[in-house]
């Protein structure tokens, strides 16, 4: 093709929707999947679905798989760590997701990017300016100020959970951040897959449950397919955006699992839902934009 080859004005429009639809649409996919977890039968724990998910999209990433060695790439060690990171970052998730209502989960999810800039500075010595810390204090603000300055029962354990899942998607982050160059995002998903059949195999075997309805198994299989569509939308879509761009759109999760927990799931809202939220998803997306000029001057 030559060089001089311009885009037509409309092949530029479908261009500059493309990574909006696929972000926005990867969000929606991801709110389908915390929806269903949320709607399963509580028989099912954390690691049953974890098991579900994983073993799931492992088996279809290897039937689809065009490699000999759909297993090999580069820096396996790292591969495994955030394998590991990525499970341990699920499981919080679902756990906060099964204990707390949904809309609340979700947001309280959304603080791993002050994680990952922690994570940063301390594995790969990244600086930390003074609007990384201003953006880390506001989210610990906001966090105080969503549960009302005070826990209580079962809202304890579920912002446990919540954060321990953030704090696990944080540091997933950054080991994806230092595989990326040399590793497909099929490879990465894989070794999550991989190691999180193998980290919920040995609970689910001590404890098993199976589905005991069509709609039991429709939702688990909802579950794989909506999870592993989601992310290869979303691996997809950063090759046309920037990061920020990419977690200014992936934010919409929290807008959908309002519209859902409030309006459908009847989840409790007050002020402190909404000054709360507002600080920590503010302070993630601020906390992306500073990532992201400080890549460009690099």
């Amino acid at each position: 093709m030559s060089q001089n080859y311009k885009q037509t004005p409309k092949c530029v429009r479908l261009s500059a929707l493309t990574a909006p639809l696929l972000m926005m649409g990867s969000a929606f996919l991801f709110t389908i999947m915390s929806t269903l977890v949320k709607l399963m039968p509580q028989g099912y724990s954390a690691w049953h679905l974890g098991f579900a998910r994983c073993t799931g999209g492992l088996l279809i990433l290897m039937i689809f798989s065009r490699k000999k060695n759909p297993f090999k790439g580069h820096n396996p060690p790292l591969l495994i760590a955030r394998g590991v990171t990525g499970i341990f970052a699920f499981l919080g998730g679902v756990t906060a997701i099964r204990l707390l209502p949904l809309s609340t989960a979700c947001m309280i999810f959304y603080s791993y990017p002050v994680f990952a800039a922690l994570f940063g500075f301390f594995i790969y010595r990244e600086h930390i300016t003074w609007g990384q810390i201003f953006c880390i204090a506001a989210l610990i603000l906001g966090i105080t100020v969503f549960f009302e300055f005070g826990f209580t029962g079962i809202s304890l354990l579920g912002f446990g959970m919540s954060i321990t899942g953030a704090l696990f998607a944080g540091l997933a982050v950054v080991q994806i951040r230092a595989l990326r160059p040399k590793n497909s995002p099929a490879i990465i998903y894989l070794y999550f897959c991989l190691i999180g059949s193998i980290a919920t195999l040995v609970p689910c075997l001590l404890d098993p449950v199976l589905p005991r309805t069509v709609l039991e198994c429709t939702m688990l299989a909802g579950i794989v397919l909506t999870s592993l569509c989601a992310q290869l939308m979303m691996n997809y879509g950063f090759q046309f955006c920037t990061g920020f761009e990419g977690g200014v759109y992936l934010s919409s999760e929290t807008i959908f699992t309002a519209i859902i927990g409030i309006g459908f799931l009847h989840d409790p809202v007050s002020w402190h839902f909404w000054l709360g939220g507002s600080l920590i998803l503010g302070s993630g997306l601020v906390l992306n934009w500073i990532a992201q000029v400080k890549a460009r001057r690099l």
